[in-house]
């Protein structure tokens, strides 16, 4: 392969890694953006679309994930609630009530403890997983005026991984079903010009991908004919 042919494939192969790298960069941003904690000048409970238009900030829908969540992670997440809440079988309540059976349990229902009275306000009475979801996202959006004093966890694979640990404390609710999951998505689903620009953007990404490695392709074919033809020399 002569020097110039070499230069060619590897500039070709440099900048489809480039490429690959980029891609990879505006797929994370667009599928799983990074919020602010909060805004410069807070409004509690929005957040700014295009157009200026105010749109409610919402969890991500993990219903889908809970049937193959890592349940051993979920309980390694559990420990940094374990200086306010127990989770064992009669374990006593702390700062927090004891958790065990919580998964599809009545709200405000754990004997002994002094709840806030807010975490049925929004008119969900029992800890579903899609109650669950909203509420470990961001506890004091899900229940303005609760006690609990925790920024949330972000990560939908973390909260669906906790909820489904918790299911095994005494709860064993079966998966959630089809029509659940359906019901979670739509109530959670990203705003329209947001999903079209995801999609818009993915599509954009895997075509620059693709005339990469058709130009990677025929470089490399190029030189090997170059070194067939020096070799039949």
């Amino acid at each position: 392969m002569g020097g110039m042919e070499f230069n060619k494939v590897f500039a070709a192969i440099l900048v489809a890694g480039i490429i690959a790298m980029f891609a990879g960069f505006v797929a994370e941003q667009l599928a799983s953006p990074h919020y602010l904690e909060e805004d410069a000048y807070p409004i509690e409970g929005v957040e700014t679309v295009g157009g200026g238009e105010k749109k409610e900030k919402l969890a991500e829908p993990i219903l889908a994930m809970i049937a193959s969540a890592d349940v051993a992670r979920g309980q390694k997440l559990s420990k940094a609630c374990a200086a306010c809440h127990s989770f064992d079988k009669g374990g006593a309540n702390g700062v927090g009530p004891n958790l065990y059976g919580v998964v599809g349990a009545v709200k405000q229902a754990k004997s002994g403890y002094a709840y806030s009275g807010v975490m049925n306000a929004n008119g969900e009475n029992n800890w579903t997983y899609a109650a669950l979801n909203k509420f470990l996202w961001k506890p004091k959006a899900y229940a303005p005026g609760t006690k609990m004093n925790y920024v949330g966890i972000k990560k939908p694979e973390d909260r669906a991984a906790m909820v489904a640990w918790l299911n095994t404390l005494g709860s064993n609710k079966p998966a959630p079903s089809a029509s659940q999951i359906a019901a979670e998505q739509a109530e959670l689903a990203l705003p329209e010009p947001v999903a079209e620009a995801v999609e818009t953007a993915v599509e954009t990404v895997k075509d620059v991908a693709a005339d990469a490695k058709a130009d990677i392709t025929k470089s490399v074919v190029k030189s090997t004919d170059g070194i067939a033809v020096k070799t039949a020399e």
